[in-house]
C-alpha cells in the first residue's frame, strides 16, 4: 500500500515556493534522491506536501510477497504467520523511516526556526524602519510645530516685553506725575498754613476792629442823635430858603422876561429909527449888562454861533463855557470834549473838581461848576460818541443831576434814549465820581488806577470816556481806552467824545 506522511507548511511573506531554500534543503537532506513535492500557494500563503518515495526505491526493493500482488492501496491476503512476519517488516521499516524523517524535521525545524529568526529580524527591521520613518516624519512636523511655537513665543515674548517696557515708562512717569504732585501737595500744604497764619492774623485784626467798631458805633449813634435834632432845627430854615429860592427864580424869570421885551422894543426902535446912527457899542454895553445864566439863553438872545461864552450863575459866580450852538437843536453847555488825545485825563480829584484844559481843545469843565448848573434847573445830558470809521451816535438823558462834593459829585440819569447802543452805558441807578487819589466806587481793584482817568465807574462799569486816548490801528482791544461798551464793545477805544448838557424846558 501507499504511506502518507506528515506534512507542514512554511509561510513565506516575500518569495515564491521554488525559490525557498527549503527545496535546496530537502534535495540535500534526501542524499540526491527525488522527492514528489506538490505546492499549493493561495496569495501571500504556500503549502508544501513532502511525499516520500517507497521504500524499494530507497533502500532497493520493498520486501517480496509470493502470497499477492501490490497493487496501489490494496493489501493481498496472507497467512496469519506469514502476515505476521510481513507486518513485523514494515513495522520495522515505518519506524526507520519515521526516524528519518524525524530527523528531517528536526533538521527542517531548525532551519524553520533560522528562516523564521531571520524573517522576523527583517520583519523586525522593516517595522523598525517604518517606525523610525513614521517617528522621523512626527519629529519633523514636531519640530515644525515647536518651531511654529517658538516664533509665537518668540513674538508674544517681544510683546510682553514692549508691553513691560511701556508699562515700566508709564510707572516712572507715574512716579514722577506722583513726586511732583507729592510736591506741588507740601507747596499747597505750606501755602495753606501760610494762609492760615494770615488767617488767624485777620481774624485778629477783624476781633480788634470790631471792638472799635462797637466804641465808634456808640459814639455814631449819639452823633446821629444830635445831627437829627440839628436837621429838624435846619428844615425850618431849609423850607423858608425854597420859599426865599422859589421867590428869587421868579423875580429872575420875570426880569429875564423884562429884558427879552425890553430887547425886542430896541429893535423895533431900531427898525423904526433907521436913519438914526446909533453906535454899535451901545448895543454891546447893553449886552454885556445882561447875565445869561447858561448856553440856551444866549441861544434864545441870538447867539447862534458855537464858541466860547461867559455864564453867571450868580451875580458875583461867572464862568467862561464853550456853547454849542449847532447839534440837536443848539443852546448846549460842553463839560467834556475829547478829539485828539493832546490832553492828559488821568488828573486828581481836585482838577477834576474844578476842570482844566483850553476851552476850544480837549478840556473837563470842572464838577462843580457842573454841580451849580444842574441844582439851579433840572437838566438833560447828551453825548456824543465818533468811531474811527467817522460814524457818528449818540445817547441821551432827559434827566440829569450831579450831587455835591460831599456826596462825591454822585451821578443821577433818567429816561435813555439815542444811537449808540439799545441800552446805557452809564449806570443808571447812580454812581460815585473817582479819580486814582480818590477811590468811591464799588470795586476793590480800584477802577479809576486800572482804567485811568475820573469816571462814574460803579464796578468800573461799562463806559469811560476819560480813558487814555488810542490813535487809529491801536485802539482795539484796549480796556483802558475811552470805552463804550454798547456803542463799540468793551475793547474798542473811540476817536471822539462829547458830553453837553442843556435845560429840559429848552
Amino acid at each position: 500500500g501507499i504511506l502518507i506522511y506528515n506534512f507542514f507548511s512554511i509561510h513565506l511573506l516575500t518569495s515564491s515556493i521554488e525559490d525557498s531554500p527549503v527545496d535546496k534543503f530537502l534535495v540535500d537532506v534526501s542524499g540526491g534522491s527525488s522527492q514528489h513535492l506538490n505546492s499549493v500557494q493561495h496569495g501571500e500563503c504556500s503549502y508544501i506536501f513532502i511525499l516520500p518515495e517507497p521504500e524499494e526505491s530507497r533502500t532497493g526493493s520493498w520486501p517480496e510477497e509470493h502470497d499477492g500482488n501490490y497493487e496501489g492501496n490494496s493489501v493481498q491476503k496472507e497467512s496469519p504467520q506469514g502476515k505476521q512476519s510481513c507486518l513485523t517488516q514494515r513495522i520495522q521499516h515505518l519506524e526507520l523511516a519515521m526516524e528519518n524523517y524525524t530527523q528531517w524535521l528536526q533538521t527542517i525545524e531548525v532551519f524553520v526556526k533560522e528562516s523564521l529568526t531571520e524573517d522576523t529580524t527583517h520583519l523586525r527591521n522593516n517595522a523598525l524602519h517604518s517606525e523610525m520613518t513614521a517617528m522621523l516624519d512626527l519629529g519633523t512636523k514636531l519640530h515644525s510645530l515647536s518651531t511654529q511655537h517658538i516664533r509665537r513665543l518668540t513674538d508674544m515674548e517681544t510683546q510682553v516685553l514692549n508691553q513691560t517696557s511701556r508699562l515700566e515708562i508709564q510707572s516712572l512717569e507715574n512716579s514722577l506725575s506722583s513726586i511732583k504732585l507729592e510736591n506741588k501737595l507740601l507747596r499747597q500744604t505750606s501755602e495753606i498754613n501760610q494762609l492760615r497764619d494770615k488767617t488767624d492774623a485777620l481774624e485778629q485784626r477783624m476781633r480788634n476792629m470790631e471792638a472799635r467798631h462797637h466804641a465808634e458805633l456808640g459814639w455814631i449813634k449819639s452823633e446821629r442823635t444830635k445831627l437829627q435834632r440839628l436837621l429838624v432845627s435846619q428844615s425850618s430854615s431849609i423850607q423858608s430858603l425854597e420859599l426865599n429860592l422859589e421867590q428869587v427864580i421868579t423875580n429872575n424869570s420875570s426880569l429875564y422876561r423884562e429884558q427879552l421885551q425890553l430887547h425886542s422894543t430896541i429893535n423895533n426902535l431900531l427898525k423904526m429909527c433907521p436913519k438914526n446912527k446909533v453906535s454899535p457899542k451901545v448895543f454891546k454895553q447893553m449886552d454885556e449888562q445882561r447875565k445869561y445864566r447858561d448856553c440856551a439863553e444866549l441861544f434864545r438872545a441870538g447867539f447862534n454861533r458855537s464858541g466860547i461864552y461867559t455864564i453867571y450863575i450868580s451875580m458875583q459866580d461867572m464862568h467862561k463855557v464853550y456853547c454849542n450852538m449847532e447839534s440837536a437843536g443848539g443852546g448846549w453847555t460842553v463839560i467834556q470834549l475829547r478829539k485828539d488825545g493832546t490832553l492828559d485825563f488821568h488828573r486828581t480829584w481836585k482838577e477834576y473838581k474844578m476842570g482844566f484844559g483850553s476851552l476850544t481843545e480837549e478840556h473837563w469843565l470842572g464838577n462843580e461848576l457842573v454841580y451849580k448848573l444842574t441844582n439851579q434847573r433840572q437838566c438833560t445830558l447828551r453825548l456824543e460818541l465818533t468811531d474811527w470809521n467817522g460814524k457818528l451816535a449818540f445817547s441821551q438823558y432827559d434827566k440829569f443831576y450831579l450831587g455835591s462834593e460831599k456826596q462825591n459829585y454822585r451821578l443821577f440819569l433818567k429816561s435813555y434814549s439815542g444811537t449808540a447802543g439799545r441800552q446805557s452805558s452809564l449806570v443808571i441807578k447812580g454812581a460815585d465820581f473817582s479819580t486814582k487819589d480818590m477811590d468811591n466806587d464799588n470795586c476793590i481793584c480800584k477802577c479809576a488806577l486800572m482804567l485811568t482817568g475820573g469816571w462814574w465807574f460803579d464796578a468800573c462799569g461799562p463806559s469811560n470816556l476819560n480813558g487814555i486816548y488810542y490813535t487809529s490801528g491801536q485802539n482795539s482791544g484796549k480796556l483802558d481806552g475811552i470805552k463804550w461798551h454798547y456803542f463799540k464793545g468793551p475793547n474798542y477805544s473811540l476817536r471822539a467824545t462829547t458830553m453837553m448838557i442843556r435845560p429840559l424846558d429848552f
